[in-house]
């Protein structure tokens, strides 16, 4: 099977503006660990990759240095005979002088330097030596296309994105790469062979999210359950050591990150505020803490977004990351356990409306193209009084205000009269706290949508399944 690039459209049309450009370029990929982004650099480049290298992973500085030549070595025997560097300004002028060999033209020779981060370490000298081999040689030719890659998106953005040194503005092309999205997930277990139904499709990624290389491991003919039996469960899983692993190739080991982490699966998970999480950590002033949930959402773990209280917006903080979610809610506190008896436990259903919220939240553009609003300017957020809650709020440019009840069910759900009367309820306790004059409808974004009757059609103005977050 020819390697293909699944989704990544707009990856690939800013990667394909950089190759065109009349200029040099230094294009800046980051994102989670796992997520494609050496897969995407490599397919999308080709043969037109005139040199590349790959950080080792807690390698000491020699270490690096020689594994740089050891590459540089592979495309030119022109350094054969000269003595190793002694540092990165040397290293790098090995390569400004091969470079000074190739001839300036038109096409642009691609430089793909993978994780950045791992080589950047302490007292290594890399960063400012990139720096200078940038600004000092790459700038006065228009041929040459440098693209710096890491995992540790933390760093990404504070060394090469917000760098206000050597590098400041120097990135004409930026790429956070994100998993999948539904959509996408789907194209891709189709290019490999897996045919699903959108349900048991929804089912995984609630448990793997959209991360390419856990989709790789999807046999076909597997349901749902014997999936994550499978990739979760069963000895020597593939994903049984993988969030410890994740977060100990990102994140230093006495860091605060994987204590939010469990505090925000143990906390109420529509979401904490930040003094609330300083309260289940137990401390009363988060520096640290700022600086590693910083990280988290940087990363992508965690989520930051508006709610209301009333009439008090306040900011909330969510687990995004589907498989630490999931890890840490049932691979942790259950492992050695038989998912096929575990997904039929109430645990498990109750689970289950958190994490479809969470991905409806994350879906929040294929939602509003549901709604038929995707083109009107809206703020989302959740709401919530001492008496009522509403998953998502699509309070819109065009006077309309959508409240979105969101509900996992495996058949159509079917309202009753105090189904009605609740969300009615939740109508006047929004119109009456926001004392907005805006026309206010109530949506419901169910699985399999909801049952037409006397009910729904008093108080649903739109009913969307599960399929319009795959569009």
């Amino acid at each position: 099977m020819n390697a293909k690039i699944v989704g990544r459209k707009r990856e690939q049309a800013r990667l394909a503006e950089a190759l065109s450009s009349n200029r040099s370029e230094l294009v800046a990929v980051y994102g989670r660990r796992r997520i494609g982004k050496t897969y995407l650099i490599r397919t999308f480049f080709g043969n037109r990759i005139t040199f590349s290298f790959t950080g080792l992973s807690k390698g000491k500085r020699a270490d690096q240095l020689k594994n740089f030549m050891l590459k540089l070595h592979e495309v030119t025997s022109e350094f054969r005979n000269e003595r190793p560097p002694r540092d990165w300004l040397e290293a790098l002028n090995y390569l400004k002088r091969f470079l000074m060999g190739i001839k300036e033209t038109k096409k642009k020779k691609v430089f793909f330097i993978d994780e950045f981060p791992w080589i950047d370490s302490h007292k290594s000298g890399f960063l400012p030596a990139f720096e200078n081999f940038w600004n000092d040689y790459c700038t006065t030719r228009v041929d040459i296309l440098v693209v710096v890659c890491g995992s540790a998106a933390a760093y990404m953005v504070k060394n090469i994105v917000n760098n206000s040194e050597g590098l400041s503005k120097r990135v004409t092309q930026l790429l956070k790469l994100k998993p999948f999205d539904l959509g996408e997930t789907r194209d891709f277990l189709k290019y490999k062979g897996v045919f699903m139904e959108e349900y048991e499709i929804l089912k995984i990624y609630m448990v793997v999210g959209g991360v390419a290389e856990y989709l790789e491991h999807i046999k076909p003919g597997d349901s749902a359950v014997i999936t994550i039996e499978k990739l979760c469960f069963q000895d020597g899983a593939y994903l049984e050591d993988e969030y410890d692993q994740v977060f100990k190739s990102l994140f230093e080991e006495s860091s605060y990150h994987q204590k939010i982490m469990e505090a925000l699966a143990d906390g109420y998970k529509k979401g904490m505020t930040r003094d609330e999480l300083l309260d289940s950590l137990g401390i009363s002033s988060g520096g640290r803490v700022t600086d590693s949930l910083d990280d988290l959402l940087s990363s992508g773990f965690v989520l930051k977004y508006d709610s209301f209280r009333g009439n008090k917006k306040t900011t909330l903080f969510r687990i995004f990351d589907e498989h630490c979610l999931f890890h840490l809610q049932f691979m942790k506190p259950f492992k050695g356990s038989n998912w096929t008896q575990m997904f039929q436990k109430q645990a498990y259903k109750t689970w289950c409306g958190y994490a479809f919220e969470t991905i409806c939240l994350k879906h929040v553009q294929q939602v509003k193209k549901g709604l038929e609003c995707d083109q009107i300017q809206s703020s989302n957020y959740s709401w919530s009084n001492e008496n009522v809650q509403i998953d998502l709020v699509v309070d819109r440019d065009d006077d309309v205000v959508n409240l979105c009840e969101i509900k996992f069910y495996n058949e159509e759900l079917v309202l009753d009269q105090g189904y009605l009367d609740r969300l009615r309820n939740k109508e006047n306790q929004f119109r009456i706290s926001s004392k907005t004059k805006k026309g206010i409808y109530t949506s419901m974004l169910t699985t399999w949508g909801i049952k037409t009757n006397q009910y729904s059609k008093a108080i649903v103005s739109k009913s969307l399944t599960m399929r319009c977050l795959f569009e």
